[in-house]
């Protein structure tokens, strides 16, 4: 049932090709602090790490591959999900999709201040505490980006493919730092792939399904530009099997790293690699140079994932104005460069809310793992929907897709599951577990309510 690529009147430019959406890939599903986070499950880590990618990573890359094939549409979860579950709940899944890139893309501008002072050195450790620093820095981050979206994706690829360079660059230098110290003499305790067994505990499992779904999520994220890729149905399928054994690799050793340098002090959950580099490395002579270069090299990383996760967040309202279930002032389009100027301006503003708001009454670590939570459990709400799609989705897709998807499925859905309704418990110290949890439940309950009040609106027989 192979359907051609939604783009209206071919009003979109395709931009992407299969090397864009390899590094669009790893740029998009790899993040800088997801080993510091596994870093404190220990030794621990290779088991839950495995566990992940067998009972979710690898689902979801099936799953997305076949969807893809099948349909090639801009929007992507939000098309597929429309085509297995009917127009109201495709909405409602594509509006979890969108909260959660709009969470997450405050996450990401919230590394940037911690990157930055580990970059400049122990003169600047002040910066991530200083709310006006971090508005004033993530502010200038989000109106650059804002500024490449409008200009289109014949830049924004650029920055992009210049991200996913840059991150693949610096775990390179985080995987080599172990070899590096025992080749000078230095006396760690390196073990490249650990096999301890975890503890069963609530923070250890709140821990699994956070590098579950907020670690290993992602690769489905880029089929949202399919109307703006060549060759869409063939090359994002690609894209996923080529990244996924690098993203392997990176998420597994680099955590190992983290461990040998950091080990047992608090690890830092903003910037755990900046902190490894500087652990290791120091913060004088020719080594802390380099150590400045290389956390550089992770400062281009956020400013680039935080724009690939802007553009999508962009397309979402685009196509479902498309469909008529949002007003058409998202569909505006600029004349000269055919980007979503209506829908850029939305986002940015509403990027600048959120960021204000997480940042009351908590530290920056709390703020941090507030918006981590709360973005997991709205895309872990997609994911479980993603993941029914080849079990219970319609029988008209559901005969395109391969009987035995059915069993991959079925392993994401739970994993899914498990990841919303642990999201909840607070793996670092808060000022209030009740309050933190009361925090992610509200805003995921009222963001959904706000999504269902949205489409009875422009639906009102609905």
């Amino acid at each position: 049932m192979a359907a051609p690529t939604l783009n209206p009147a071919g009003q979109l430019r395709r931009e992407l090709g299969l090397r864009d959406l390899v590094f669009a890939q790893v740029l998009n599903v790899v993040g800088s602090f997801w080993v510091g986070v596994a870093a404190k499950l220990g030794n621990a880590h290779a088991v839950f790490w495995t566990l992940s990618m067998l009972l979710y990573y690898v689902p979801l890359a099936l799953v997305v591959i076949y969807l893809n094939r099948e349909l090639p549409l801009e929007g992507g979860l939000y098309q597929w999900a429309k085509e297995a579950f009917g127009e109201f709940w495709g909405f409602l899944i594509a509006w979890n999709l969108w909260s959660y890139a709009v969470i997450v893309l405050g996450s990401i501008l919230f590394a940037v201040p911690t990157e930055l002072s580990y970059a400049i050195g122990p003169s600047a450790a002040w910066l991530p505490a200083s709310h006006a620093a971090t508005s004033a820095l993530t502010g200038v981050v989000l109106l650059f980006i804002a500024w490449v979206a409008v200009r289109g994706l014949s830049i924004g690829k650029w920055l992009h493919n210049a991200g996913g360079f840059s991150v693949m660059l610096a775990y390179t230098i985080l995987l080599a730092l172990p070899v590096w110290a025992l080749l000078r003499g230095r006396a760690v305790s390196y073990t490249p792939i650990p096999l301890a067994w975890p503890k069963v505990s609530w923070v250890n499992l709140a821990i699994f399904g956070q590098i579950t779904v907020g670690g290993l999520s992602g690769v489905e994220y880029i089929a949202i530009l399919a109307g703006e890729c060549r060759d869409a149905a063939r090359n994002i399928g690609r894209s996923v099997a080529i990244a996924a054994p690098i993203i392997v690799l990176m998420f597994v050793l680099g955590t190992s790293s983290v461990i040998t340098f950091v080990g047992d002090r608090p690890i830092d959950l903003i910037g755990p690699i900046p902190q490894t580099f500087r652990a290791a490395l120091g913060n004088a002579g020719f080594a802390s140079q380099f150590a400045s270069i290389a956390i550089l090299l992770l400062l281009v990383r956020a400013i680039s994932g935080a724009s690939l996760v802007f553009t999508g967040l962009t397309r979402l309202p685009l196509t479902a104005g498309w469909d008529h279930l949002l007003p058409a002032w998202f569909t505006r389009l600029d004349p000269r460069r055919r980007t979503p100027v209506n829908s850029i301006l939305f986002v940015t503003v509403l990027a600048i809310v959120l960021i204000f708001f997480s940042m009351l009454g908590v530290r920056e670590q709390e703020a941090l793992q507030l918006l981590n939570s709360a973005s997991n459990v709205h895309y872990g709400i997609a994911y479980v929907a993603l993941f029914a799609i080849p079990l219970f989705g319609s029988a008209r897709l559901r005969k395109t897709l391969p009987r035995w998807l059915r069993a991959p499925a079925l392993a994401g859905l739970l994993s899914s599951g498990i990841a919303v309704l642990i999201a909840v418990y607070p793996i670092v110290d808060v000022v209030s577990r009740i309050e933190y949890a009361g925090k992610i439940i509200g805003v995921v309950l009222v963001s959904n309510i706000a999504g269902v009040l949205i489409y009875a609106l422009r639906n009102p027989s609905a």
